[in-house]
């Protein structure tokens, strides 16, 4: 019996007892910090993009995404696979974990905040950590970063 099954168009793992939320998020690394998106809806800075629709490769999803939040066009061959996390959706409902592939865009960019973004501000994991609010995969994105040394 195949234990996934989808509610509202995400894949539910019955085995597990969660929603997958398959999402992607744009890493941009300036002066060795990393820049994270205010959600208005949220209140609470995350990685910028967002849901993956049905149909929607990651980077299809995440040009689209960073278009609506960032005002910035990005072409899918401009971004860079680094890597892949699964942590507890913020702002979700209990048992909702994402699932981002995150990517790397290594050339000067301009974002503007648009959409539901409220604010742009560049974080190293230890100013992140003293947010009120943290987003689960906004704080395992920063120490991967810092681990390989990119962010300090």
């Amino acid at each position: 019996m195949n234990s996934l099954i989808k509610i509202r168009n995400y894949p539910f793992n019955r085995e597990f007892c969660c929603m997958q939320l398959p999402t992607a998020g744009l890493l941009i690394v300036q002066n060795r910090k990393l820049l994270l998106a205010f959600s208005k809806n949220k209140q609470c800075f995350y990685l910028p993009g967002g849901k993956i629709d049905e149909g929607e490769t990651a980077t299809g999803a995440l040009c689209r995404e960073i278009r609506e939040e960032l005002n910035l066009s990005l072409a899918e061959n401009e971004l860079k696979y680094y890597t892949h996390i699964s942590a507890p959706a913020y702002g979700e409902e209990d048992g909702v974990v994402m699932e981002q592939d995150c990517f790397l865009v290594d050339k000067p960019i301009e974002p503007m905040a648009s959409a539901e973004i409220g604010e742009l501000k560049y974080f190293s994991l230890t100013e992140y950590l003293e947010q009120e609010s943290k987003a689960p995969g906004a704080v395992m994105i920063l120490k991967q970063l810092r681990t390989d040394d990119l962010i300090d």
